[in-house]
């Protein structure tokens, strides 16, 4: 157990205080105010005039957009219809939130022009990006106000889990780099299991159960609400040639593959590598809780009927957690189940610090994870929330989400674990970091785990060559909206 977490009567009834502050603001968020919001005025608010709403639809369905803007500019009047105080799009994963995902997304379509929901599994985000918006830009350009202003005002919401919410906001790095401004922000509606990112920004952490009450306050919240800054990571793995096994959707092969030239990589390199990359939002991790995560997310996958919604979720993964040596490893177990230790070494680039270092790792620690957020596995906070003297001790700086650094923790095994998710005592606090250089080694293991924002994959590994995973921010932050 840390200092930092050395439990006092006074802290247990602040942790009291606070359980019930974060119960009456999930109401608030659930929409269990008092106030009443008028259908028509959110209407007026929302929807966007219709001759825009069809020509964004004809460009992504035709991935024409010229014609889809020749055609808007026959109809359209010249852009004279005034565009709505909160325009908006929303993107569902009707496969999210049990049998409410369908439900769902026929009340949003009744609340704004049908064209302004889509269904993920129909249009994907960067769809939108690079066809809906550009025909709003190229609107605009020719003279259209009302596209004009459509375009600087929209906000976009996201009814899904984290894993949802992640391909938007990656989706939407194309503006960024395309110097295409202003970039959307996001807001949520929680249809995922942990929802961590939702929690984040004030959103809530389930889906509500007076949820058609609840969508409209959301739907005003998300066009009222200030606007935050949220860093993404970049994560780049270079592996010797061969492939990785079920890569997740949030990592994709890339031809660049430049390791950071400022630290010295000792031994040999492989003439052939393989390289992939991806984004996360809220945390990247190695180690036995990305094996559990593994394992369930496959036999969540070989045998759908057994996880219905987030409650039925939570205790399956709980129990399938028990049974891959999370909780009890004999020493003649599988080389795989024991510390990482063996396999590992760590540098990272420090707060104001230009140069690496290298970290050892805890010899007890058995999942490192590296966290951008305050919530991690349903809103849990395994970093804690250290004292001054503990943070000055340590060479800490107390952590935001818009900081540009990655709290770095250890879990020992289950147990240890267990009590962290219940805030009885804090992770193993390891390091604060700008940037990170993990080389992973072979030995006896065949194989590592790992995951970034709850999408886990199995890292196959070489005897004779190591395998590097960079972690480095984004240079530009995301936009949220804040829900509280």
């Amino acid at each position: 157990m840390d200092s930092s977490t050395a439990s006092t009567s006074e802290e247990s009834a602040g942790k009291i205080v606070a359980s019930r502050s974060s119960v009456i603001q999930s109401s608030r968020v659930c929409g269990l105010s008092v106030f009443r919001i008028n259908k028509e005025d959110l209407q007026r608010k929302l929807s966007i005039p219709k001759y825009l709403r069809h020509a964004i639809r004809d460009s992504i369905r035709s991935k024409d957009v010229n014609a889809a803007v020749d055609r808007c500019q026959e109809g359209s009047g010249g852009g004279r219809e005034a565009a709505p105080d909160g325009p908006m799009v929303v993107f569902v994963n009707s496969k999210s939130g049990g049998r409410h995902g369908p439900e769902l997304k026929e009340r949003l379509q009744q609340l704004m022009g049908e064209e302004q929901v889509f269904d993920l599994s129909d249009v994907n985000p960067r769809e939108f990006v690079d066809y809906g918006l550009v025909c709003l830009e190229k609107l605009a350009d020719l003279g259209d106000y009302c596209a004009k202003d459509t375009r600087d005002k929209l906000r976009i919401m996201v009814a899904g889990g984290d894993g949802t919410v992640g391909w938007v906001l990656g989706s939407l790095t194309e503006l960024h780099t395309q110097d295409r401004k202003p970039v959307p922000p996001v807001a949520v509606i929680p249809l995922g299991t942990g929802n961590d990112l939702s929690r984040s920004f004030g959103w809530g952490g389930a889906f509500p159960f007076a949820w058609k009450s609840a969508v409209k306050k959301s739907l005003l919240k998300a066009i009222t609400g200030p606007v935050c800054h949220l860093d993404s990571w970049h994560l780049l793995v270079s592996m010797p040639s061969g492939k990785v096994v079920d890569p997740p959707h949030s990592l994709k092969p890339t031809e660049e593959c430049s390791l950071d030239q400022g630290l010295t990589i000792e031994g040999e390199l492989p003439e052939k590598v393989n390289c992939y990359e991806g984004v996360f939002y809220n945390y990247f991790s190695i180690g036995m809780d990305a094996r559990v995560a593994y394992g369930f997310h496959h036999l969540r996958n070989e045998k759908p009927n057994l996880a219905q919604g987030p409650l039925s979720n939570k205790l399956i993964y709980s129990g399938y957690s028990c049974t891959q040596g999370w909780f009890v490893t004999p020493c003649t177990s599988d080389p795989s189940l024991r510390g990482l230790k063996n396999i590992l070494r760590m540098h990272v680039k420090k707060v104001n610090c230009t140069e690496w270092e290298q970290i050892p790792v805890p010899k007890s620690v058995r999942a490192i994870v590296a966290l951008n957020l305050h919530n991690y596995g349903s809103g849990r906070n395994p970093w804690g929330s250290p004292k001054r003297q503990y943070l000055e001790k340590k060479g800490f700086v107390e952590a935001h989400v818009d900081d540009g650094l990655l709290e770095i923790f250890g879990l020992k095994h289950g147990w240890h674990a267990s009590f962290v998710m219940v805030e009885l005592i804090s992770a193993k606090h390891i390091a604060q970091a700008a940037a990170i250089r993990l080389e992973v080694r072979s030995g006896e293991w065949k194989d590592s785990y790992m995951q970034m924002d709850g999408e886990p994959w199995k890292q196959p590994m070489s005897k004779e060559y190591s395998t590097f995973v960079e972690i480095k921010r984004v240079p530009f932050q995301s936009l949220m909206v804040n829900g509280l």
